[in-house]
């Protein structure tokens, strides 16, 4: 029987997609329980906290010690998105269950704002300056909140300190981009490096939208020598933390080449669904790293691909019974209720090349949210 593993998660559903193609068995718990993620797990938990919410303390533990009963031997525990702002939660569930990736020491350095930020500084790292009070002039400021995820949580600046759990994090020029990267604490192999964008609602200007990678004979969008300076400094920083397994380096990069990194993401992250197409597994990457023993990966993957959150334009409530196409994930279940401007699901596609890739990926998108639309005015009809 093939070994198994424990996952949570905000969205778990990509980590237990990855879990299958490692020929693992996962055990899910996380706060959504969508169609995919039940078909693709042994066993499941529903979390209560709300997405973008601190995840709930003892609920979660709970969950996880469930699953592991369900489970019997399991490889370990991999966290996902959601426990970033919870290092004590980290090191209680790495007490009861073997912790696959990165600590709670590891997370409480690369996550509290000050103590990155000094260690960006001891490193020669550039990094946007941070305080507490955006005072005199909050326009040159953005509010962020601790541990936060996803860029939902990320606002322009207010006159006065920063509320409870959040910072404030100076404005810089620059277009997104994120190293994602293997890390055994000590080195790191790259992945990838994608280009980010984002999908701004009225309240939420920095949401995350969705990531791009290009094809392997594609010229990179930045110059190889930027790459391999960010690529030192996420090494540098790795090699100060013990960072271990799956993580990625936000960036941004104006027009001249400055560059500027924002934040560290000490776990899997939003890009698993278009850099997991190596020979060798992503997840058994992670294990393998976070035991200390760097594997190899495999050539990087012919095509370009890319992936992005389709947010709901409208309140589903319930969501009905879509034929949903093949090249969407996160399927909400029918009869669940998804409110507006909450993730829906998550469109993929692929590409001769970066641009193909986007091409099609917009495409989709477009014709997802028109037949949802015309599922609105005829809701006798599935989606084509």
């Amino acid at each position: 029987m093939a070994e198994a593993i424990l996952i949570a998660a905000q969205s778990g559903r990509a980590l237990a997609e990855a879990a299958r193609r490692a020929g693992m068995r996962p055990f899910v718990a996380d706060l959504f329980g969508d169609s995919d993620t039940l078909a693709l797990s042994e066993a499941y938990r529903p979390l209560p906290s709300r997405f973008g919410s601190p995840m709930a303390f003892e609920a979660t533990l709970a969950a996880i010690d469930a699953l592991a009963e369900t489970a019997g031997s399991v490889v370990g525990l991999v966290l996902g998105s959601g426990f970033e702002d919870a290092p004590g939660l980290i090191a209680r569930a790495a007490e009861r269950h073997r912790l696959v990736g990165a600590d709670a020491p590891a997370v409480a350095a690369l996550k509290d704002p000050f103590a990155l930020a000094a260690l960006c500084v001891r490193l020669d790292i550039p990094h946007p300056k941070i305080a507490t009070d955006a005072r005199p002039d909050p326009s040159g400021w953005l509010l962020k909140r601790t541990g936060g995820s996803g860029g939902s949580h990320i606002r322009p600046a207010g006159r006065g300190p920063a509320p409870d759990a959040h910072y404030f994090q100076a404005r810089v020029p620059g277009r997104p981009h994120a190293l994602n990267f293997l890390a055994d604490g000590r080195a790191i192999q790259m992945l990838a490096v994608t280009e980010q964008w984002c999908a701004p609602s009225p309240i939420r200007p920095y949401r995350f939208g969705g990531a791009a990678t290009g094809a392997a004979t594609e010229a990179r969008l930045l110059p190889d020598a930027l790459i391999a300076t960010v690529a030192e400094a996420v090494e540098s920083i790795v090699a100060a933390t013990g960072l271990r397994g799956l993580g990625s380096a936000d960036f941004l990069v104006d027009g001249s080449g400055c560059w500027w990194l924002t934040e560290i993401n000490p776990r899997p992250g939003a890009t698993l669904d278009i850099l997991d197409r190596r020979s060798t597994p992503l997840l058994a990457a992670h294990i393998a790293a976070s035991l200390g023993a760097m594997p190899a990966l495999g050539a990087q993957p012919a095509d370009a691909a890319a992936a992005q959150i389709c947010y709901a334009g409208r309140e589903h409530a319930p969501v009905p019974d879509f034929a949903w196409p093949d090249h969407v994930r996160d399927r909400p279940r029918p009869g669940t209720v998804v409110r507006r401007d909450a993730p829906l699901c998550t469109v993929l596609a692929h590409g001769a090349d970066r641009q193909m890739a986007l091409d099609s990926l917009n495409t989709r998108t477009a014709r997802l949210q028109a037949d949802l639309t015309a599922e609105k005015m005829h809701p006798e009809e599935t989606l084509r």
